[in-house]
């Protein structure tokens, strides 16, 4: 449990830090240049992982609770596999998935009462609404929205081809061509990796197959 434990406190450590750093320090949708290929980019993203989300408040709602409800499934696997013995390539990554989940769930449930400024959702269009100018971190349950409606931090930028495509080009002239242009955050880049280590070393990580 200690190695769960200390896991999941290194990557939300340095995800939350990051996070509070960019709110407070960066204007929603400012980008700088840190290394060719890699940008630190400024977004909020109200639904999934990698900008992805769906429907307005209910929708949001909806992945606040499935992500409680998968956390809540995590603890007690990892209760059941600690008593059953099970190695470092079933424990390690899901302890980078747990740690990922819970990042993104502090953001849903708690940025909105504690920062004096985010994105909103307008009930009377249905849409998100940006905002100007740069957060402060305000008093506990004064910041810009309530419980549960905070959006999710985002910064990690990398676009490996970022180009205009020269006007004269035949179709595609005066186009911008962007890969990768996904933006995202330490939270997910847990969940990532944690999940590619388990496809690597799936027959290490489940040696008798999957056992919930």
């Amino acid at each position: 449990m200690k190695k769960i434990a200390l896991i999941t406190f290194i990557i939300l450590l340095i995800d939350q830090v990051s996070k509070f750093y960019i709110k407070t320090t960066f204007h929603l949708g400012e980008s700088v240049d840190v290394l060719p290929g890699f940008k630190l980019t400024f977004v909020e993203n109200p639904g999934m992982a990698y900008g992805f989300h769906f429907g307005g408040l209910l929708g949001k709602y909806l992945l606040v609770l499935i992500r409680i409800f998968l956390i809540g499934g995590m603890v007690y696997l990892f209760n059941k596999w600690l008593k059953q013995g099970v190695s470092n390539y079933l424990l390690i990554p899901m302890s980078m998935i747990f740690a990922g989940a819970i990042g993104n769930l502090i953001d849903g449930m708690f940025y909105g009462m504690i920062f004096d400024s985010g994105t909103v959702f307008d009930e009377g269009i249905e849409r998100w609404i940006d905002y100007g100018g740069i957060s402060k971190i305000t008093e506990f349950g004064n910041g810009y929205s309530t419980f549960m409606k905070g959006c999710v931090v985002d910064m990690l930028h990398f676009p490996l081809v970022d180009w205009h495509v020269p006007e004269n080009w035949p179709l595609i002239g005066g186009k911008h061509v962007e890969f990768f242009k996904y933006i995202f955050n330490v939270a997910d880049s847990a969940i990532t990796v944690g999940a590619v280590l388990l496809l690597i070393f799936r027959k290490k990580a489940f040696p008798h197959g999957l056992d919930f």
